[in-house]
């Protein structure tokens, strides 16, 4: 009964997010695609990434929808389950060091602004954008590995699951990788973001010529970009430690 509650839970959640998601990141996506192409600065460049990073969890999410509503077991073709695992938590890791980026960005944008805007040139972001996707991507192509060690027998079973049983042979590899993708990929960031939005807040609020509303709009910025992180990303990569520690892949 619990289990079929969790369930249930999850498959709300992931119907709210796809429908109240899709619509909003189409139009974001179009709004920064027509600024990059008109004229790119780095902000618009890494606003462009994230939404897209988003929309491809989107575009994956009906796959964990029917998982969801099918008791948790993978009834979708065998290929889908590596691919929609790989792409649904590497724009996990790709948001959140998009969100980093940004973060970055406005931190030196008021700590060192004539530097700032000397050195602001759209290639500087194309860079950081591409370094992003391939580290996060290569990290998580930890999915695949985890999922061609499962024996033939397992996979063309009626109750077959898509990464959520492990061996003690699979769970020797994927925890320590599950480790250092929550360390590195998570927390170094989160700590890097709570850095320079504290900074820039700070160094904000200092300013005698900023207008009060500005000022406002800029923390709530920066409290509802450190909130996404601590509800939408904290408690997965919490569970990374955990099961770490307790030698067994946490069931939530």
């Amino acid at each position: 009964m619990h289990q079929e509650t969790h369930n249930k839970l999850v498959l709300f959640v992931y119907i709210f997010t796809f429908i109240t998601g899709l619509p909003s990141n189409l139009l974001a996506f179009y709004t920064f695609l027509m600024k990059v192409r008109q004229k790119a600065t780095p902000v618009d460049i890494l606003l462009l990434n994230l939404t897209v990073s988003d929309l491809i969890l989107l575009m994956f999410l009906p796959f964990k929808m029917d998982e969801a509503a099918s008791n948790m077991t993978w009834r979708l073709p065998q290929f889908l389950c590596p691919l929609t695992g790989f792409c649904y938590y590497s724009s996990i890791y790709i948001s959140t060091l998009f969100l980093t980026a940004l973060s970055v960005d406005r931190y030196i944008g008021v700590a060192y602004p004539i530097k700032y805007k000397l050195n602001r040139k759209p290639m500087y972001a194309i860079v950081a954008s591409i370094s992003i996707w391939i580290l996060a991507c290569a990290n998580c192509s930890i999915v695949y590995i985890v999922q061609y060690k499962i024996p033939l027998s397992t996979n063309l079973s009626d109750n077959f699951t898509c990464y959520e049983q492990f061996s003690k042979e699979q769970l020797d590899v994927l925890l320590p990788v599950r480790l250092q993708l929550g360390l590195v990929l998570f927390f170094l960031p989160f700590v890097v973001t709570v850095f320079c939005y504290v900074n820039f807040i700070r160094i904000l609020m200092s300013l005698p010529n900023i207008a009060a509303k500005r000022k406002k709009r800029a923390i709530g910025l920066a409290v509802a970009t450190l909130t996404n992180f601590i509800i939408c990303f904290s408690p997965y990569n919490i569970s990374h430690i955990v099961g770490f520690i307790q030698d067994k892949s946490p069931s939530w």
